[in-house]
């Protein structure tokens, strides 16, 4: 079921959303060399606790990370550990935040010091194609209008669009209706898109293929070719004119 939720409950996602934000926020300038992916988690995990709300993913399925952290050819999914970022590394971080019966979802993609030109392109193709897709979000659109758009960008700029992950609805639940690909669909367009739905649209982009494998903690999603990646998702509420993205930072 895709549920359309009221101004009431929109305004319940405000709040559970802009503690996302906050919490990247906190967290960001930890993405720096010698800090390990899971003091990142364990900070991210206190700051959200101490707003008495709780990390979504933190159990999830029995995810054992406050948030995931995925490195370089890590798509999405990598578990919090003792691995150390190190210069030119590309680290995505996905967090979700739980507060009065509803969910957040974001990612962002971090440089870790001076990177290639290639790893920066590809931070910033990935962020513009949330934007390119988030413009479909419309009522009256179908859900393979933000997928199209989304790749369109994407391929034209010589990187791949991951096809076996997509974005989703979210509210109540962390994963609800529909499911959003980020690639074209012309032989079923999806879902009619209506005013208040609530939309987690997530591009991931790989420098190389868009074929990605699980490893053996049957968490990681990694790119096939061992190439990097990058991540950008925000919690969207679909509007007349333009969406409004909940879990936009300062300076977004």
């Amino acid at each position: 079921m895709i549920y359309i939720r009221s101004e009431k409950e929109i305004e319940k996602l405000r709040s559970v959303c802009r503690l996302a934000a906050e919490t990247m926020e906190f967290i960001r300038d930890d993405v720096r060399e010698g800090t390990t992916s899971l003091q990142v988690s364990e900070k991210a995990r206190q700051y959200i606790e101490s707003h008495g709300a709780r990390a979504a993913f933190l159990g999830y399925n029995g995810f054992q990370g406050a948030i995931c952290v995925s490195f370089n050819d890590e798509v999405v999914h990598g578990i919090p550990g003792r691995r150390v970022f190190q210069e030119g590394d590309i680290i995505k971080i996905d967090l979700g935040t739980y507060y009065d019966g509803f969910y957040a979802d974001m990612a962002r993609s971090f440089p870790v010091g001076t990177v290639t030109k290639e790893t920066t392109d590809l931070i910033e193709i990935t962020r513009r194609a949330f934007f390119e897709g988030a413009a479909k979000a419309l009522p009256g659109n179908h859900i393979g209008d933000i997928g199209e758009a989304v790749q369109k960008l994407v391929e034209a700029h010589g990187f791949g669009v991951v096809r076996a992950l997509v974005g989703h609805g979210i509210g109540r639940r962390l994963h609800e209706e529909p499911q959003i690909p980020n690639f074209s669909i012309p032989r079923n367009r999806g879902a009619l898109l209506k005013a208040g739905m609530v939309l987690a649209i997530e591009p991931m982009v790989n420098v190389g293929t868009f074929e990605v494998e699980t490893m053996e903690d049957n968490w990681t999603v990694v790119t096939e070719d061992g190439k990097f990646s990058a991540h950008y998702e925000n919690t969207c509420v679909v509007r007349e004119g333009y969406p409004e993205i909940l879990t936009l930072m300062s300076g977004e």
